[in-house]
């Protein structure tokens, strides 16, 4: 054990806080009150600068220099002899080194610590880190944590990180800032364990997605994150359309969970969707494949129709499903509110599709008894695509004229244009799988 003394008859004990406090450089603490733990005279405390020796476990002794503090821990007598700071130095590194060896796990940079509070004046706050040595909280960090300190006392248990472990006045260094960030981080995966829901106000919106703030930190939730009634309906994904869409949700509380947090980036990732998963589960068991339903259009995009089912429920009608016949623009069918028979056509990954045409009379039926192979009909072009043309010879049943017969595009749209009846001769048809495919009939120009 380490032992300081001081002159005859006055000894003072400390606890294994010595060693570490000797270590960190004892000498530069040559003026502290140990009243109010000034680091200089603090100009009301009336004392005498003692001088002090330093002993080994052996009892040979290296005196320090005058107006040396007692650290946190040991014992201390004094002494009129005085040595350097060299052989100091040299006794307290071996000292130092045969302490630490006996302590179990000790505390490295940027570690969370506990101790008690012993003292808090002229911008300072002294913690007890018993085994390890004392704390220290001033300067820039003292500041920074102002609010938190004005509620703490002499005795009170506060948790801190450890920022530097060899302050030039022989302290560990502490952050209380840095320790309430490492705590935020802390709980932020355990709110990711428990899958805990936040409702988070909407900050600020990107083309990507929202920006959230909690505990203090900013976070992302994209737009693929958000849940079907939040969803930007964009078509053909138009970036800034998207990012107007996801600004009108600026001051909104949505219900999240925080699904990923990297501490050393400072980022976290919410979840729209999470939240209502299990409830979404629940709710889509009570439906089957082949159910008809009514629901309500709440979306209109390029590729379909989005439909609600019931209060925390939607499904697509893609544009294939609204109807028999050719569907450019669902915009031009429906709009948002209406009411609509649909039925369920697939049930998959927590997603339903529905169709709505499939409550609508098939018209390939009908048309399989009335027409074949190698029969001559007439037909109207309704859209080009890059095979072809598209002639539907009657209400829902339409056939592919290739774009082979003309070689290119060109001549094909020469001889055929979009709205105008043509003559055409059936190559294939087959009703059960809905597929036809005509030639064209007549002078080619």
């Amino acid at each position: 054990m380490l032992v300081l003394a001081t002159r005859p008859n006055r000894t003072v004990r400390y606890g294994r806080a010595a060693a570490v406090s000797v270590r960190l450089r004892l000498v530069v603490r040559a003026r502290q009150c140990l009243h109010c733990l000034a680091l200089h005279d603090c100009g009301t405390h009336e004392r005498k600068p003692p001088r002090y020796a330093i002993f080994s476990e052996a009892g040979s002794r290296n005196n320090m220099t005058d107006n040396m503090n007692p650290p946190s821990g040991g014992s201390f007598m004094m002494s009129d002899e005085v040595t350097t700071l060299e052989e100091v130095s040299s006794v307290n590194e071996k000292l130092m080194t045969r302490l630490i060896a006996g302590v179990k796990n000790p505390p490295s940079i940027g570690d969370l610590v506990e101790g008690a509070v012993i003292a808090s004046a002229r911008g300072k706050v002294f913690i007890d880190l018993a085994p390890f040595g004392t704390g220290i909280i001033y300067g820039r960090e003292y500041t920074n944590a102002r609010d938190v300190i004005k509620k703490i006392n002499p005795g009170d248990t506060i948790a801190a990180k450890i920022v530097d472990f060899e302050n030039p006045d022989g302290y560990i260094e502490l952050s209380l800032k840095e320790a309430r960030q490492a705590l935020i981080w802390s709980e932020a995966e355990a709110a990711i364990r428990e899958k805990k829901v936040f409702e988070l106000p909407v900050k600020e919106a990107n083309k990507g997605g929202l920006i959230l703030e909690w505990q203090g930190i900013a976070g992302f939730l994209p737009a693929s994150q958000l849940k079907a009634d939040h969803y930007p309906r964009v078509p053909d994904g138009d970036k800034e359309k998207i990012f107007e869409e996801l600004r009108k949700l600026i001051g909104e509380k949505l219900s999240v969970t925080i699904i990923s947090a990297i501490p050393k980036e400072g980022k976290l990732i919410f979840s729209e969707k999470s939240t209502t998963e299990k409830e979404r589960e629940k709710i889509i068991g009570k439906y089957a494949v082949g159910d008809e339903l009514e629901g309500e259009v709440t979306g209109l995009v390029d590729f379909g129709v989005f439909v609600k089912i019931e209060e925390g429920l939607e499904g697509l009608v893609h544009i294939s499903e609204i109807d028999w016949a050719l569907v450019e623009d669902p915009r031009k069918l429906y709009k948002v509110g209406d009411k609509v028979r649909i039925k369920i056509i697939e049930i998959k990954d927590g997603k339903i599709s529905l169709s709505i045409k499939a409550l609508k009379q098939n018209p390939w039926i009908e048309a399989g008894a009335k027409y074949k192979k190698d029969d001559v009909v007439k037909g109207v072009v309704i859209k080009f695509n890059r095979h072809g043309a598209l002639a539907a010879i009657e209400e829902g049943v339409a056939g592919l004229v290739h774009i082979s017969e003309f070689g290119g595009e060109e001549k094909l749209r020469k001889n055929l244009e979009l709205g105008k009846t043509y003559t055409f001769k059936i190559t294939l048809f087959d009703a059960k799988e809905q597929k036809m495919a005509l030639s064209f009939v007549g002078e080619k120009k």
